[in-house]
């Protein structure tokens, strides 16, 4: 495994970090028992990863607890979230830090974070919770202060591009892969000047992994004119990463890909399944794919934005 500072905060992490929701919810999401779950963490451990993201709106808290218990605490950093309203108080963020560390069975997290802040919602966190939260800190029940994009609500980065301007906020999470660049341009550079940690979620989603619904996707681009037809003549758009990059699968680039990007600090992946632990760690632990295939992505798809923040859930897939 290798590791890195996460931002300016101290905290040391793996570079892959166990992402506990999305559709697997480490297996939760096709009724896996809470012992297969906690299987799920104690493989990624065991394989170096040292950084655990789970949130109230996953059920996967207890579960990241118990696993953790089987580990030195000091050893790990540990990451969770809980979703507000603007009609929430100061008094909310206290009891839902309190209800999270009861879940957890921990005395501290590493990173809370206010979950997908929406632009319209983000004054009320940054003025009337973040204070609160800061609090907490002080208390040390929470080791530093996050906060995490609503990705397909805000493809545009509203949200954070206020927030890494501003305090209090040490730790972020935001959608970044192959095919939604945009935090190259305006969001990375900045968490580097301020030394803002960085978790990357949506690295690979449905579009990568799902051919029929990445063709579906790439017919929808080009019809909107985001594309060329040109595009689709010599079938898939993206074989050529494996076929001239040398990457084992899409997927596999697409790990690639965000992990060697300047300005990531842990790029997150989820799974219900012990064998698709160590091969998604693998892929993050490769080499950088070439300059020329970076380049290629750059180039052709640099400009879309929001494209794969798909939602959790089965995938549509046109009848052809």
């Amino acid at each position: 495994m290798e590791y890195r500072p996460l931002g300016k905060t101290g905290l040391t992490v793996s570079v892959a970090g166990l992402g506990c929701g999305g559709n697997s919810r480490l297996g939760l999401g096709r009724g896996a028992s809470v012992d297969d779950c906690v299987a799920i963490v104690r493989t990624a451990v065991d394989l170096g990863v040292n950084f655990l993201d789970t949130a109230e709106a996953y059920g996967t808290e207890e579960i990241v607890g118990a696993a953790a218990r089987s580990y030195d605490r000091d050893k790990l950093v540990i990451s969770t979230k809980a979703i507000f309203n603007t009609s929430d108080t100061a008094e909310t963020v206290t009891r839902k830090v309190e209800a999270s560390l009861k879940r957890l069975g921990l005395d501290y997290v590493d990173v809370f974070h206010f979950h997908a802040v929406s632009p319209a919602a983000y004054e009320h966190h940054r003025d009337v919770l973040a204070p609160a939260l800061v609090r907490v800190k002080e208390q040390g029940k929470v080791r530093h202060v996050g906060i995490t994009e609503t990705s397909p609500n805000d493809p545009e980065q509203k949200t954070l591009a206020r927030a890494i301007q501003e305090a209090p906020w040490e730790v972020t999470m935001l959608a970044y892969s192959l095919m939604n660049q945009g935090a190259r341009h305006k969001i990375f550079p900045e968490t580097q000047r301020q030394g803002i940690g960085t978790l990357l979620m949506f690295v690979v989603r449905n579009i990568f992994s799902n051919a029929a619904y990445r063709h579906d996707i790439f017919a929808k681009l080009v019809e909107q004119g985001e594309l060329d037809a040109s595009i689709l003549s010599d079938g898939d758009p993206l074989a050529f990463v494996v076929g001239e990059g040398g990457a084992e699968s899409i997927t596999d680039a697409a790990y690639r890909y965000a992990r060697h990007t300047q300005g990531v600090d842990v790029v997150l992946f989820g799974t219900g399944n012990k064998a698709h632990v160590k091969s998604n760690v693998d892929s993050i632990l490769r080499p950088p794919l070439a300059p020329t295939i970076v380049e290629r992505l750059h180039a052709s798809f640099g400009h879309l934005k929001g494209v794969g923040l798909d939602r959790p859930g089965p995938v549509k897939v046109a009848n052809r």
